[in-house]
């Protein structure tokens, strides 16, 4: 369990790690072309075992309808992100994104029944997460724009 944990947390990296080379992909070549070289890189990536013939995969072919869906639905993901980014900053979409995952996760444990008990817990997790992306927002004051003693603002320089 303890491994498992630890891919999920390296998983989450190497995420943050992707959206953050997207985003600045998206900034210079606009959020499809970031969207097109992430998924061609990921295809290439994965046709190696293929190639191999060591992967257990059917050809594409034979695939269930709901792969194509995910495929069309981590294209946009990618280039969502790749508009997202650069305008909120990493930390605030990375939370947006856990936030509206949670909130889809609660949605689908409550239509498919057998999670229904852990709604609660998970819709605490969701208030959490946004009240961490509330706290973010919130900046210290500078020292210049903090008022003296008196009362004064502090003159800037």
């Amino acid at each position: 369990m303890g491994y498992l944990m630890l891919l999920a947390l390296a998983n989450g990296l190497c995420i943050a790690a992707s959206r953050a080379i997207n985003g600045k992909l998206a900034q210079s070549r606009g959020a499809m072309s970031a969207s097109f070289w992430n998924h061609l890189g990921g295809f290439l990536f994965l046709s190696l075992p293929l190639i191999g013939g060591s992967a257990p995969y059917r050809l594409p072919l034979q695939a269930p309808g709901l792969a194509w869906l995910g495929g069309v639905l981590g294209a946009w993901f990618v280039a969502i992100n790749s508009i997202a980014l650069p305008r909120l900053g990493i930390m605030r979409t990375t939370l947006l994104v856990i936030a509206g995952q949670m909130i889809g996760g609660v949605l689908i444990d409550y239509l498919s029944g057998p999670g229904a008990k852990s709604i609660p817990l998970q819709l605490g997790g969701v208030a959490l997460i946004l009240a961490g992306l509330y706290l973010s927002k919130r900046r210290p004051e500078s020292p210049a724009e903090s008022p003296t003693p008196s009362g004064m603002r502090r003159p800037t320089l």
